[in-house]
C-alpha cells in the first residue's frame, strides 16, 4: 500500500487548529451554528436586566407616590386621613398601614376597604405556575441574578418589623424595598415618615412585573426555537452539500491511490458551480491524467521489451555463430563481428533514445523557461547545417521573419532538438537536389514553424501514427535499424510541454511531400522574471 504523502512543514502549519482535526465537518458545522445561537441566548441576561430597570422604576414610583400621600396627609384634616388613605389604596392596588410615633399600627387600608391584592401559596396553584416558576428559578441561576429576601408578614405588625420604615425615619427620606412573595413574584414596598411623627408603608403585589418579564421571556424562547430548528436543519443541509460529496470524492481519491485506477469513476459533480465541483472536476481530471500517464508507462515498457528483443536476438545470433565458425572461414567471422557491432550501435541507439524519452517530461516540468527568438535561432540551425554539408545536394531555404517577433517562451537545447530532428527527416526524405523550404510565421498570438521537404509525403492513415513511440516509416533503400523510431514521439512530448502543438499535413502549393507544423504560445511579456517552472 503506498504511504500516505505528509510533510513536517504541513502539519506545523495547522498546529494551531489541531484539535479540529479531529471532528468531522457535520459536528463542526453544528456547532458553529449553536455558538451562533448561543450568542442570542445571551438575551435572557438583557431581560435580567430589563426585569432590574422595571422594579427600580417601580420602586421609585412607589416611593414617590407614597411621599405625596403624605403631604396630602399633613395638609388635610385629621377626620380625612382615613378615607385619603383608602382613597390612595383603591387607585394604585397597594396595601398602606400607618403606624405612629410609638410604632404600633394606626390605620390599614385592607381593613378600611376590601383588599387589593391576595399573596397566592404555590401549593394552592395549577401545575403551570410551577413549570413556570421552574423557569424562572432555571434562568436566575444561569444568569446569576441577585436573589431578593423573601416577604413575611410580621407575627407583630409594628414599625419595628419593617427595615424600610426604620431607615426612613432615620434618613427622613422615603425608602423602598424589594422582595418575593410565595409564589416568586415581586413585593413592593415604600416607607416614608410624616411630619406629625407617623410613619406610611406602602406594599404591592407587583404581579405584572413577572407577567411582563416571562412572556419577554417566551417570545425569546420561541426565536430561539425556530432558530435553533432553522439552525439544525440548515446545517444538516450544509453538511449534506458538503461532507457527502467530500466523501465521495475522498472514496475514489482512497481507491485510486490502492491502485485500482482502472475501475475508478472520479464524480465530476457537474451541476454544481461552486468551489467542491470544480475540486470534483480537477480530481477527475487529475485521474484521468493518471490513468493515461499508466497506460503510456505500460505502453512505453512493452514497446521497450519488444524494441530490444530484435537486436539481442540478433546479436545473441551472431556470437553464438562465432563459436562455430573457424579460422578457415575470416570471410564469415568479419560479416557475423559486423552484424554484433551493428546490433550493438543500435541497442546504443535504442537505449540513448528511450532514456532521453523517458525523461523528457520530468526534465521539462524542472526547467526554467527564457525568452528564445525561433527565427534567429533557426536561422543559425541553418548556416551550421549548411557549413557542415548537406547530403545529396538537398537545399536548405529558411523564410526569417523580423528579428524579435516570433518569440516563446522555452527551454533552447530542447527546440533545437525538436527542429533538428524535423530538418533531419525532411532532408532523408527529400529527392537528390530537393528543397526543404523552413518558415516562421505569427499569427493569432502563436508562432507558426513549418518544415516541407519534396518528397513522398505522409499518407493521411499514418499521420497520427508516426508521433508513437518506436513507429518508424523511413525512405526506400534506408537500412533497417538505423533510426529508433522515437524521434518524433520525443519531439511531441517536447512541444506540448512547451504548451505548444505538432502535426503533420500536405504542402500548400498541393504539390508532393510533407508539411510538419509547430505551433508555439508566443511570449507577449518577454521579461525575464517571466518564466515557466
Amino acid at each position: 500500500m503506498a504511504p500516505d504523502i505528509v510533510s513536517r512543514r504541513n502539519e506545523g502549519g495547522d498546529a494551531g487548529l489541531r484539535w479540529s482535526g479531529r471532528i468531522s465537518l457535520t459536528p463542526r458545522i453544528l456547532a458553529v451554528n449553536v455558538f451562533a445561537l448561543a450568542l442570542l441566548a445571551g438575551g435572557f441576561f438583557y431581560l435580567d436586566s430589563y426585569r432590574t430597570r422595571i422594579v427600580d422604576a417601580r420602586l421609585e414610583q412607589s416611593a414617590r407616590e407614597l411621599k405625596l400621600l403624605a403631604i396630602g396627609l399633613e395638609n388635610a384634616p385629621a377626620d380625612r386621613h382615613d378615607a385619603l388613605i383608602a382613597a390612595y389604596s383603591r387607585q394604585t392596588g397597594d396595601r398602606v398601614r400607618r403606624y405612629a410615633a410609638s410604632g404600633g399600627l394606626i390605620a390599614d387600608s385592607f381593613t378600611m376597604d376590601a383588599p387589593r391584592y391576595r399573596l397566592r401559596l404555590p401549593s394552592e396553584e395549577e401545575w403551570q405556575r410551577h413549570v413556570a416558576r421552574f423557569l424562572d428559578k432555571a434562568v436566575d441561576r444561569i444568569v446569576s441574578a441577585d436573589r431578593p429576601p423573601d416577604f413575611i408578614e410580621p407575627t407583630v405588625d409594628r414599625a419595628e418589623a419593617w427595615p424600610e420604615l426604620l431607615l426612613a425615619r432615620k434618613t427622613g427620606q422615603p425608602q423602598a424595598m424589594n422582595r418575593y412573595a410565595p409564589d416568586r413574584t415581586f413585593m413592593i414596598s415604600a416607607a416614608t415618615q410624616v411630619r406629625d411623627g407617623t410613619a406610611l408603608l406602602a406594599t404591592e403585589n407587583a404581579r405584572d412585573i413577572t407577567r411582563i418579564v416571562r412572556a419577554e421571556r417566551l417570545r425569546l424562547g420561541m426565536v430561539l426555537a425556530v432558530a435553533a430548528l432553522a439552525s439544525v436543519l440548515l446545517s444538516l443541509f450544509l453538511a449534506r452539500t458538503i461532507v457527502r460529496p467530500l466523501q465521495r470524492l475522498a472514496r475514489a481519491a482512497v481507491r485510486v491511490r490502492l491502485g485500482r485506477a482502472r475501475e475508478v469513476t472520479v464524480p465530476r459533480l457537474p451541476e454544481r458551480r461552486d468551489e467542491i465541483g470544480m475540486l470534483a472536476r480537477a480530481l477527475s481530471d487529475m485521474s484521468h491524467a493518471l490513468r493515461q500517464r499508466i497506460d503510456a508507462t505500460d505502453a512505453f515498457a512493452a514497446d521497450v521489451s519488444h524494441e530490444l528483443k530484435n537486436p539481442i536476438a540478433s546479436l545473441r545470433s551472431a556470437l553464438d555463430a562465432l563459436d562455430r565458425v573457424g579460422a578457415e572461414r575470416p570471410d564469415l567471422r568479419d560479416q557475423l563481428m559486423a552484424i554484433a557491432q551493428d546490433d550493438v550501435r543500435r541497442l546504443d541507439r535504442l537505449v540513448t533514445d528511450i532514456a532521453e524519452a523517458s525523461r523528457v517530461d520530468a526534465e521539462l516540468s524542472r526547467t526554467r523557461f527564457e525568452p528564445i527568438d525561433l527565427g534567429l535561432l533557426i536561422e543559425r540551425m541553418v548556416i551550421a547545417r549548411e557549413a557542415r554539408g548537406v547530403p545529396r545536394g538537398v537545399r536548405l531555404a529558411f523564410a526569417r521573419p523580423r528579428k524579435d517577433v516570433a518569440v516563446v517562451l522555452g527551454e533552447e537545447g530542447r527546440l533545437i532538438r525538436v527542429l533538428d530532428n524535423l530538418i533531419d527527416n525532411a532532408i532523408s526524405f527529400s529527392p537528390d537536389g530537393g528543397l526543404v523550404q523552413i518558415i516562421a510565421t505569427v499569427a493569432d498570438h502563436e508562432v507558426l514553424v513549418s518544415v516541407e521537404d519534396e518528397g513522398p509525403g505522409v499518407p493521411p492513415s499514418e499521420r497520427e501514427h508516426i508521433f508513437r513511440r518506436f513507429h518508424s516509416v523511413r525512405p526506400e533503400g534506408e537500412a533497417f535499424g538505423k533510426h529508433s523510431g522515437l524521434g518524433l514521439a520525443i519531439a511531441r512530448s517536447i512541444i506540448e510541454g512547451h504548451q505548444g502543438k505538432i502535426g503533420i499535413g500536405d504542402r500548400e502549393d498541393a504539390q508532393s511531400g510533407a508539411r510538419f507544423i509547430l505551433r508555439l504560445p508566443m511570449a507577449v511579456e518577454r521579461d525575464p522574471g517571466i518564466v515557466s517552472e
